[in-house]
C-alpha cells in the first residue's frame, strides 16, 4: 500500500496537494481539492449524523497482520458489555448488522454477492464508500463508534480523517507487534497521526509473547530487538495502553464469531485487554466535546 510522503505537509496545510512533495503521491488529488476549495458538502452531512454518536476511535496500524481488525472487535464487545441502553434506529439509511441489541456492525462484505469476491477498487470509489458509511448508515444513538482502518497511510485514512473533522474524532489507537519491522511502520502512523492532528489515545503491543495455556510459560514470539512498543512510547511521549500476549483461543473465537472476553474470561490476555479498554474509556470521558455547536439538542 502507498504512503503518504515523509516531508507531506498535512491535510490542513494550505499547501496540501500542491507542495513539491505531493508530486507523485496517491493522494495528491484528494488533499489539492480541499485546499484552497469549497469544502466537500458531506463533511457538514456527516457532522451533522455524527451528533448521536458520542464518541469515534479510529485504530490504525501502520504494518498489516498485526491483529488490528481482532482488536477493534473485541474493542468493540467489550465496550458494549458496560453499555445498557438499546440502539435507536430512525429507519433512514442503510442499517448496520446487529450482533446484540448494543453491538451493530457495518462492512463492505456484507454488500457483496459472495463472501469470496474479492474488492479491486481504486481510491475514488473506496473514499465514496467511506463518505457513504459514515453518511448514510443508520448508527442511530451510539456511545462508541469504531473505524477499523486498513494498514498504511494511505487514501482510506485521509477519506475518514476529513470527513469526520467537523464530528470531533476522540482519538486513534495504534496497533504494533514488538519488533523493529512492525515498529518502523507504527513511527509513520505516529507521523501521519501528527500531520492531520488527529489525537493519538495510545499504542497496544500485539502479540507481545505467548502464554501456553497448560504450563503457562512465557515465549517471545516476536523478540522486541529494540525495547518493543515499550521504548518507542517511552522516546516519542506517547502513552502505552498496554501488552497483549497470545492466546490460541482469541482465533478460535474470530472464527466462530464469539467474543474471546466471554469465552476465556481468566485468560492473560482477557485481562490485558480490559485494562487497556479501561484505558480507551477513561481518555474518552475525560476528553472535552469539540463544543456546543457538536452537541445535539
Amino acid at each position: 500500500m502507498e504512503e503518504v510522503p515523509h516531508d507531506c505537509p498535512g491535510t490542513g496545510s494550505a499547501q496540501a496537494g500542491r507542495g513539491a512533495s505531493c508530486q507523485g503521491c496517491p493522494n495528491q488529488r484528494l488533499c489539492a481539492s480541499g485546499a484552497g476549495a469549497a469544502p466537500d458538502p458531506a463533511i457538514e452531512e456527516i457532522k451533522e449524523k455524527m451528533k448521536t454518536v458520542k464518541h469515534k476511535i479510529l485504530v490504525l496500524s501502520g504494518k498489516g497482520g498485526v491483529g488490528k481488525s481482532t482488536f477493534s472487535a473485541h474493542l468493540a464487545h467489550g465496550l458494549a458489555e458496560d453499555e445498557n441502553t438499546q440502539v435507536h434506529q430512525s429507519g433512514s439509511g442503510w442499517s448496520p448488522v446487529f450482533l446484540e441489541d448494543n453491538l451493530g456492525v457495518m462492512s463492505v462484505g456484507f454488500l457483496l454477492s459472495s463472501p469470496d469476491d474479492a474488492v479491486i477498487w481504486r481510491g475514488p470509489k473506496k473514499n465514496g464508500m467511506i463518505k457513504q458509511f459514515l453518511r448514510d448508515v443508520d448508527w442511530g444513538e451510539l456511545d462508541y463508534l469504531i473505524v477499523d482502518t486498513p494498514p498504511g497511510t494511505s487514501d482510506e485514512h485521509l477519506s475518514a480523517v476529513q470527513y469526520l473533522a467537523g464530528a470531533h474524532i476522540d482519538g486513534a489507537v495504534l496497533i504494533t507487534t514488538p519488533q523493529e519491522v512492525s515498529l518502523q511502520d507504527v513511527r509513520k502512523e505516529i507521523s501521519f497521526c501528527h500531520k492531520v492532528k488527529l489525537p493519538i489515545i495510545g499504542v497496544v503491543e500485539n502479540m507481545s509473547s505467548f502464554l501456553c495455556p497448560r504450563c503457562q510459560k512465557e515465549s517471545q514470539i516476536f523478540p522486541p530487538t529494540t525495547g518493543g512498543a515499550e521504548v518507542m512510547c517511552q522516546d516519542l511521549k506517547i502513552p502505552l495502553l498496554g501488552k497483549v500476549p497470545l492466546d490460541p483461543r482469541i482465533a478460535k473465537s474470530c472464527d466462530k464469531g464469539q467474543s474471546f472476553l466471554v469465552e476465556a474470561p481468566d485468560s492473560p490476555a482477557t485481562l490485558a485487554y480490559r485494562s487497556i479498554i479501561q484505558r480507551i474509556r477513561e481518555f474518552c470521558d475525560l476528553r472535552p466535546p469539540e463544543g456546543a455547536n457538536h452537541v445535539a439538542s
